[in-house]
């Protein structure tokens, strides 16, 4: 790597040099200070490459901008992406204990005050010291990445910092429930193009009770979230943690939290900071694990996931497969403890045509409360659904009387007869099927146009040690799985392992 050349003198066009005094001495011009970081990143380079800069006493305002080379490349080969961000005085090591901002390639600039930021970056003191621009190549050409970072400092008294003001925790009057909920959703604080406000008036027209924040490598967000909560709308936090081998979410994290994503699955780093992620009350979520983009597929495993998101935007075959994989989790798991990775949705929306609520996860919780949400997802006790339309209600009952849904366990003797039973309402001509962990052991019909329907099943825990239901759309390709309309975690048959 060509290391940066900096330019410290000021620019063309009546800026003077940088003055010997700093702040200027009272009455003289304000002058700001200007330097320019130059460098060639070579093919191989680093993941992430960190720019020191000096913040002197004094400075009210940063502002950061920079380009870089786009050569031309031959068809099918990256040509340059570079990412950015900035920590401050405290420092750039790994943890990101000095995190002031990340807008990754969705920005050409940006700037830090005390009173404001630019969306994606924390305002706060302008503390002097050693600050650093992190540059994030995420393709290099073959002919290497040439940037410049351009640092402006500008002089004069701080403004005041705003106290943050985070969204409450809690709906009041909403107890014991079904809710809905999206919980991967990008706003203008990473490379989304709607306000907070703007994904929570669509989250309410798709008929949402719930949503997480989940702006990638960046908690700016949340403290911009609290007009946007309200009497039907919980606001939970969280980030998109997007590393070079996979990306995670983390949801419901408590309000500020930030975890790093300068790793990559070899570094083994990644238990640190799922444990982060639950120390500071989130739930660690893989996401879109088998997407075929560069750095999108899950490559940590999921023995630190509390749950995994099967389900990421508009149904397509890398969704096929993280549900199949799921799936085979799932049989894996009655073999073993009997411990086992509840499934999510999300619509992962960015801008419009994104559809926020497509889809939308259904969770059983005890209250509208961030405690009792999280607690729901983590059990499992839920399904996912393309939109507010589609319901499913799916039990397994004894004789007894004893029943139980998604995310329970029906403990009966391994040949006790059981009845399985699928409601279904919001989908017309869509199938339904039944699976276990010996397959797909029931394909019902198209339901009628009124969209509801029965399904009902007997089996035994000896021939089912888990059911789960699955509604899709019809497909003109025969015995090819049709687009997915909806699908319920697991009811478990028999007794617990161990028991």
């Amino acid at each position: 790597m060509t290391p940066p050349v900096r330019h410290g003198r000021g620019r063309p066009g009546g800026r003077c040099a940088w003055p010997c005094g700093w702040p200027p001495a009272a009455g003289a011009p304000t002058v700001d200070r200007v330097t320019t970081l130059r460098g060639t990143l070579p093919p191989g380079c680093p993941d992430y490459v960190h720019l020191p800069f000096e913040v002197p006493a004094g400075t009210a305002e940063l502002k950061v901008s920079y380009t870089y080379d786009r050569p031309s490349v031959p068809a099918g080969t990256p040509g340059n992406a570079l990412d950015i961000g900035l920590f401050d005085e405290r420092g750039a090591e790994a943890g990101g204990a000095g995190f002031r901002g990340w807008s990754g390639g969705a920005r050409g600039g940006f700037f830090v005050r005390a009173d404001d930021a630019t969306p994606g970056y924390l305002p706060g003191p302008l503390n002097p010291g050693t600050w650093y621009v992190v540059l994030g190549p995420y393709t290099v050409a073959p002919q290497g990445l040439s940037y410049e970072v351009t640092v402006t400092l500008v002089p004069g008294a701080a403004g005041e910092a705003p106290a943050p003001v985070y969204p409450p925790e809690r709906v009041p009057g909403r107890g014991r429930g079904w809710y809905r909920g999206d919980c991967h959703l990008h706003s203008w604080h990473s490379d989304g193009r709607r306000t907070p406000a703007g994904i929570a008036a669509a989250a309410r027209a798709a008929g949402l009770d719930f949503v997480n924040s989940s702006d990638h490598n960046t908690c700016a967000s949340h403290a911009h979230w609290a007009d946007a909560a309200g009497g039907d709308l919980l606001v939970l936090l969280g980030e998109e943690v997007t590393t070079r081998n996979g990306h995670v979410l983390a949801v419901g994290t408590d309000p500020g939290i930030f975890v790093d994503w300068r790793y990559r699955a070899r570094d083994g780093r990644w238990a640190h900071a799922a444990r982060e992620i639950r120390r500071g009350g989130g739930l660690v979520v893989p996401a879109h694990p088998y997407a075929d983009c560069l750095g999108c597929s899950w490559k940590f495993g999921f023995a630190e996931a509390d749950a995994v998101e099967v389900w990421n935007g508009v149904w397509t075959p890398d969704d096929e497969v993280a549900l199949a994989a799921w799936d085979g989790m799932l049989a894996a798991s009655v073999r073993g403890d009997g411990a086992w990775l509840p499934a999510m949705g999300g619509s992962d929306a960015h801008r419009a045509p994104d559809v926020v609520g497509h889809p939308q996860t259904v969770v059983l919780a005890e209250e509208l409360s961030r405690r009792a949400v999280l607690a729901g997802l983590r059990a499992g006790r839920s399904y996912v659904a393309e939109s507010k339309a589609v319901a499913l209600d799916l039990t397994v009952s004894a004789g007894s009387g004893e029943r139980a849904g998604p995310g329970e366990r029906l403990a009966v003797d391994a040949g006790t007869p059981v009845t399985v039973r699928l409601d279904v309402s919001g989908a017309p001509r869509c199938s339904a099927r039944l699976v276990t962990d010996q397959g797909v052991v029931l394909r019902g019909g198209p339901l009628p146009v009124s969209g509801a329907g029965v399904v009902r099943w007997s089996t035994t825990a000896a021939r089912a040690a888990y059911v789960r239901a699955e509604l899709r759309h019809e497909t003109a390709l025969g015995p090819v799985p049709g687009a997915m309309a909806a699908f319920t975690n697991p009811v478990f048959v028999g007794a617990a392992a161990g028991a």
